[in-house]
């Protein structure tokens, strides 16, 4: 169940298309309700993320993902100026400190490395934005859909791997994991100041592991 865990948390332009106006997307909150589609008769996954959240924290390059679900949270820090990424995993008296270099965090997702788009001219709005329809393919001969809108431009796109290559923030795109579907909707987006100790990682209580200690570990 953690494996499936850490996945979630772990995704040319039409010459007609709108022209959208682009704002530089520097600090705020994107709040993505998370969906399971499953094909399973006993869907006990898609039960257990039933209400799960991920939440985006922006400062700058900087970013903070939390990934809220019944089974714990799994939080993704990456530091904007060193391009270091830390992950914390709290599964009830379980807590993990991950520390990636950036070498480390590019290992971690080489599944959307060179991920090609296909741009269609569908569109549709989503938390209040004109979002453009994308199809992503991976190397493995995967697809998954996206909806991104250009009139947000965040400093940095790695803290979503998958649609960093994208003109613009994604805010719908799908995950596929086996035969099921998951799908990150955006539901909120707030532009509200987000304090530096958002992106402060805790000084105990934690089994600091580096990224290759964690995956000899299974973690």
């Amino acid at each position: 169940m953690k494996g499936w865990f850490s996945i979630l948390a772990s995704l040319i332009l039409f010459p007609f298309a709108p022209n959208f106006a682009q704002n530089k997307f520097s600090e705020g909150s994107i709040v993505y309700n998370i969906i399971v589609n499953t094909s399973d008769p006993n869907p006990k996954l898609a039960d257990g993320f039933d209400g799960a959240t991920n939440t985006i924290y922006l400062k700058g390059r900087s970013s903070r993902s939390d990934l809220v679900s019944v089974y714990g949270t799994q939080s993704t820090i990456i530091d904007g100026k060193t391009g270091r990424v830390n992950v914390l995993k709290e599964y009830g008296d379980k807590k993990y400190l991950i520390a990636m270099t950036p070498v480390d965090w590019i290992e971690a997702n080489q599944k959307y490395d060179s991920v090609a788009f296909t741009y269609e001219n569908e569109y549709k709005s989503i938390a209040g934005y004109n979002c453009q329809k994308a199809v992503g393919k991976l190397k493995n001969g995967e697809s998954f859909t996206v909806y991104f809108t250009k009139e947000l431009i965040p400093e940095n796109k790695d803290f979503q791997f998958s649609n960093r290559s994208l003109p613009g923030l994604a805010l719908e795109y799908e995950s596929n994991l086996g035969k099921n579907k998951v799908t990150f909707s955006a539901s909120k987006i707030s532009f509200d100041p987000v304090p530096a100790a958002k992106f402060d990682l805790p000084k105990s209580g934690f089994r600091v592991l580096t990224y290759q200690e964690s995956k000899g570990s299974g973690r």
